[in-house]
C-alpha cells in the first residue's frame, strides 16, 4: 500500500478530507450541484419540517449494529447491522475495491466512503451517525469516508480515535467502531473518550452504545436468544431478526428531535417506507481460527432482498 494513504493521520493534518478531493477514485458533488440536489430534496419532500430537511443534508446509513464479542464457542465475534438509507441514494454491494484491494466493503457511491468495513488482515470498522437534528453542520465532511481512512491507515486503533477526538467537532454527531478481530473500541464525538469493548453483546443505533431505544433492546434480546445454547450458528437466523418489523408503541419511543411521525417510521429492527428504508443488512462471522464470513444483502423498498453477496476468507 502506497504510503500516501497514511499521510492524513500524521499528528500536524487534518483527519477530515475536502468534499471536493478526489478520494479513491471518486469525487464528491460540486458545491453547486449539491445545492441543487439538496432542493430537489426539499421539492420531493415538500411535508417534512425543517428539522427532517436537516437530515436529508446529514445522511449517513447504518442504523443498526449489534455485535458478539467472545459470546459464542465457535466465533470470536458476531455482528449484524442493518443500513438505512434513501432508497435513490447509489451504493455499491460488499466488494474488495479495486483502489484498495486488501478491503471488504459496500460503497456509497455519492461521498465514496463505507459504512463497515474489514480488511484481508483483520482491520475492522463500522460507523452510525448520531441523530441531532438540531445541530447538523451543513458542509461537514463525510463519516464515512473518515472510516474508509482508518480501514486503509497503519495507525493503531486508539492513536486513530485519540486523533478523531480532537478533530471530532469538524463532523456531525458520529459513532465509530473501530479495531481488529482481537480488540474493537467504540467512539463518539458526543461522549468523551473511546472505550475498549470487552466480552458482551452490545448494541449501537443512532445514539450512544446500548442506548435502550426500543430497536436497540429489541435486536440485542433477539440475538442473545440466538446465542443461547446455540453450537452452531448460521447467518440466516441473524438475517431473520434484522428482519423484524415490529413497531413499539408511541410511549416507548425515544425523542430525538423529529417529529411522531418520523420517530415511527425509524422505530423498528427493518425500516420500510416509500423513499427511506433498510437498503443492506450484513452478518460478519469471525470464528476462533479467523476465518472470516461476510454476507451481504441488498434491499430497495421491498421485504426481499434484490440481490445477495458471500464472501469467506482467512484472515492474515
Amino acid at each position: 500500500m502506497r504510503k500516501k494513504r497514511d499521510r492524513p493521520f500524521r499528528k500536524k493534518e487534518s483527519l477530515a478530507l475536502k468534499e471536493s478531493e478526489p478520494f479513491l477514485g471518486y469525487t464528491a458533488e460540486p458545491s453547486g450541484e449539491a445545492q441543487q440536489r439538496e432542493e430537489g430534496d426539499q421539492a420531493r419532500y415538500p411535508e417534512l419540517n425543517l428539522e427532517i430537511a436537516l437530515i436529508l443534508l446529514a445522511k449517513l446509513p447504518m442504523c443498526l449494529i449489534l455485535l458478539a464479542i467472545k459470546m459464542h464457542p465457535e466465533y470470536k465475534m458476531i455482528i449484524a447491522a442493518n443500513r438505512d438509507e434513501y432508497y435513490d441514494r447509489a451504493s455499491a454491494p460488499a466488494h474488495f475495491w479495486e483502489q484498495a484491494p486488501v478491503l471488504l466493503a459496500g460503497r456509497d457511491m455519492k461521498a465514496g466512503g463505507t459504512w463497515l468495513g474489514i480488511t484481508r488482515q483483520g482491520r475492522l470498522g463500522m460507523v452510525t451517525n448520531y441523530r441531532d437534528p438540531a445541530s447538523v453542520k451543513q458542509h461537514a465532511p463525510s463519516r464515512g469516508r473518515l472510516l474508509t481512512r482508518f480501514l486503509l491507515a497503519k495507525l493503531k486503533p486508539l492513536d486513530f480515535l485519540r486523533e478523531v477526538k480532537q478533530e471530532g467537532d469538524q463532523y456531525n454527531g458520529l459513532n465509530l467502531i473501530v479495531g481488529d478481530e482481537n480488540q474493537l473500541y467504540w467512539f463518539s464525538n458526543r461522549n468523551g473518550d473511546p472505550l475498549a469493548l470487552g466480552t458482551g453483546l452490545y448494541g449501537l443505533s443512532n445514539h450512544l452504545l446500548d442506548t435502550p431505544w426500543p430497536k436497540v433492546s429489541r435486536a440485542k434480546n433477539l440475538m442473545a436468544q440466538l446465542l443461547a445454547g446455540r453450537e452452531i450458528l448460521s447467518p440466516d437466523p441473524l438475517f431473520k431478526s434484522l428482519q423484524d418489523r415490529s413497531v413499539p408503541p408511541d410511549k416507548a419511543l425515544p425523542h430525538t428531535g423529529v417529529d411522531l411521525e418520523w420517530e415511527r417510521l425509524l422505530s423498528p429492527i427493518f425500516i420500510s417506507s416509500p423513499n427511506y428504508g433498510t437498503r443492506s443488512s450484513t452478518v460478519l462471522l469471525i470464528d476462533q481460527q479467523d476465518r472470516v464470513t461476510f454476507v451481504e444483502r441488498t434491499f430497495n423498498g421491498s421485504p426481499k432482498p434484490t440481490s445477495s453477496v458471500m464472501h469467506e476468507f482467512k484472515l492474515g
